[in-house]
């Protein structure tokens, strides 16, 4: 399973920042690559990897995929290697409200969530449209399955089960907005998904990314990505945060 995980990680990169829907662009693709390197006395690696591609497969129909991957090392030890695939599909996105289809695959190594999948619905609020800068809000309910490599956890009560299910609620926002007639682009994109079953089981992301164009398909970038979890496996954070530097590439 997690050899199709990678394939649908990286068919972005062979056909090419986050993409907008409701462009009337046929397809729009970027790929991100960011990390950190420190060699010596003691050896730290950082890579993450992400790509956005959106494709109209019908005339009001909009497909986005959104990928990507984290690999941490300490001490040539493997910390984190995280795959995250976020998959839409949209109609009439060109409309102030439309609705949406969503499915999410992802694995944690650190967490030693094994395998997690999401199946849902929902529906996004364009609160600001104006070309290159925009801000949407959604809401969505999603049903989850959740397979840990361990049934020990920080709440007891969860203890004995390698496997969580439940209903979730979640709240996206997400925007782009160039400033300083175009030389700086900041994006964000963050959720909050509290269960609807069990209240002490929620997360929350922040994935902030600022950009310098260096040219029309190539910017320098700077991204911020913080995690929760409320239940982790035993002796586990609950927040992860990285920092990291590298380029986009995009196709438009």
């Amino acid at each position: 399973m997690k050899k199709v995980l990678y394939f649908l990680l990286f068919i972005p990169y062979f056909i090419a920042a986050q993409t907008n829907e409701s462009d009337t662009l046929e397809l729009q693709a970027s790929l991100s690559l960011t990390g950190i390197f420190q060699g010596g006395n003691v050896q730290t690696a950082i890579f993450r990897a992400k790509s956005d591609v959106s494709y109209k497969p019908w005339r009001k129909w909009v497909f986005k995929t959104r990928n990507s991957y984290v690999y941490q090392e300490f001490g040539k030890q493997k910390a984190d290697e995280d795959i995250l695939s976020l998959n839409f599909l949209y109609f009439n996105p060109e409309k102030k409200i439309y609705p949406l289809l969503l499915g999410f695959v992802s694995t944690n190594f650190r967490r030693q969530i094994d395998m997690r999948s999401l199946l849902g619905a929902g529906v996004t609020w364009q609160v600001m449209d104006k070309g290159e800068n925009w801000l949407k809000l959604s809401i969505s309910s999603e049903y989850e399955h959740t397979d840990f490599d361990s049934d020990r956890f920080n709440l007891a009560e969860y203890n004995g089960n390698q496997s969580i299910n439940t209903m979730r609620a979640t709240i996206w926002v997400n925007g782009k907005y160039h400033l300083l007639d175009n030389k700086l682009i900041i994006r964000h994109e963050g959720y909050f998904q509290p269960s609807l079953q069990q209240s002490n089981n929620y997360r929350w992301q922040a994935d902030i990314g600022v950009e310098i164009p260096i040219s029309r398909l190539l910017n320098f970038k700077i991204n911020y990505l913080e995690t929760f979890e409320s239940i982790v496996v035993e002796n586990q954070l609950r927040d992860d945060r990285f920092l990291t530097f590298g380029f986009t590439i995009k196709n438009y």
